[in-house]
């Protein structure tokens, strides 16, 4: 899922090499909770006018996860 997350959003950056991901261990519903930093010059590429890319990238991962089994969440910091 890290993966799929990084690959996602490098191809929206300028700065792919500043990605990082960070996984919180599952919560007590069994959520996981990936945080996404990217560089303040790219923010505003991946939230998207109106969060629209952001809501994009969590429908893709929460699509993917399913398929799983799993739960997870996208933090963008």
């Amino acid at each position: 899922m890290r993966e799929l997350l990084i690959s996602i959003v490098s191809g929206l950056v300028e700065k792919p090499e500043e990605i990082t991901v960070t996984a919180d261990d599952k919560n007590e519903e069994g959520v996981i909770v990936y945080h996404l930093h990217v560089s303040e010059d790219d923010m505003g590429r991946v939230i998207g006018r109106q969060g629209r890319i952001a809501k994009a990238i969590r429908t893709v991962m929460r699509a993917a996860a399913a398929r799983n089994e799993e739960k997870v969440q996208v933090e963008i910091e």
